[in-house]
């Protein structure tokens, strides 16, 4: 299976990472712990503005089984049970979530050599259809993705696109919104410490072009540095620091050159791994 191609939401996906993971401008807080029998506890805070949201999970993982189970602190108990192996080279997911009644999913994943397709129904008696497929291999594939609604019997969404990784570079060119924007992108790995990527978003209603690139660079061993620059005048930047094994410890800051009387936004984020 080391050839097939990579699933439909992964078209893109080193450029989002490169420009937008890790750029948390709230405060956060992460505590993993693993106990005996290999069960992970994860308890997560976050204060945005004068708000602070939390909650507690658990994740299991078993031979052929795995999981995930999150309480909240607005008291919602959110499940998740995926099955691997379920018939050869393909898995399935079940997920719900407490007290929302309409919540369950069910999503099946089959990967081929050449082909990789992942469906996904609601669990209600009007539910909304998810269909996406790639084909090709991990260099090239070439995909879609629809989503249809069986409560209006309409299309809510339909994307296509098509990725490239080679050798360093890994390009993708996808068609979304319905049709009405193309968003481009591009990352360069020019050795293993630093990367540099781009993205560029054509909106066909308005003419519009909006566009940003960044930059990943590891000082050391334990640091890693990255940047952003987009048109619209804002400027990003996070530092990462390993401080012990497992656990990190991010500074993120952005600027925006429009709001001059504004003050740059910071973000704290910790984890912590024993």
């Amino acid at each position: 299976m080391g050839s097939s191609p990579a699933p439909f939401a992964e078209i893109g996906k080193k450029a989002k990472d490169l420009l937008n993971k890790d750029y948390i401008f709230d405060h956060k807080f992460t505590l993993t712990m693993l106990s005996a029998t290999g069960t992970e506890f994860v308890a997560t805070g976050l204060k945005k503005d004068d708000f602070f949201f939390g909650d507690i999970s658990t994740l299991y993982k078993g031979q052929n089984t795995i999981v995930d189970l999150k309480i909240d602190s607005h008291s919602s108990v959110s499940t998740k049970v995926t099955v691997k192996n379920l018939m050869p080279s393909a898995k399935a997911v079940i997920s719900f979530k407490i007290p929302d009644h309409k919540s369950g999913k069910l999503d099946v994943q089959y990967v081929h050599p050449h082909a990789t397709l992942n469906s996904s129904i609601g669990l209600n008696p009007t539910p909304l259809l998810d269909l996406s497929a790639t084909i090709g291999s991990q260099n090239v594939c070439l995909g879609g993705e629809v989503s249809f609604d069986t409560a209006s019997s309409s299309l809510t969404k339909y994307n296509a696109g098509i990725g490239f990784n080679n050798q360093g570079v890994s390009a993708a060119l996808i068609l979304e919104d319905k049709g009405e924007s193309l968003r481009a992108t591009y990352v360069h790995t020019v050795n293993p410490t630093t990367s540099f990527g781009a993205e560029l978003i054509r909106r066909f209603s308005n003419y519009n072009n909006s566009f940003t690139v960044g930059s990943s660079h590891s000082l050391d061993q334990f640091t890693v540095v990255k940047t952003r620059f987009s048109n619209n005048g804002k400027a990003g930047m996070v530092v990462q620091r390993e401080w012990r094994p497992k656990s990190l410890i991010t500074l993120s800051a952005e600027y925006d050159s429009k709001a001059v009387t504004s003050s740059p936004r910071l973000g704290l984020a910790l984890a912590l791994k024993p």
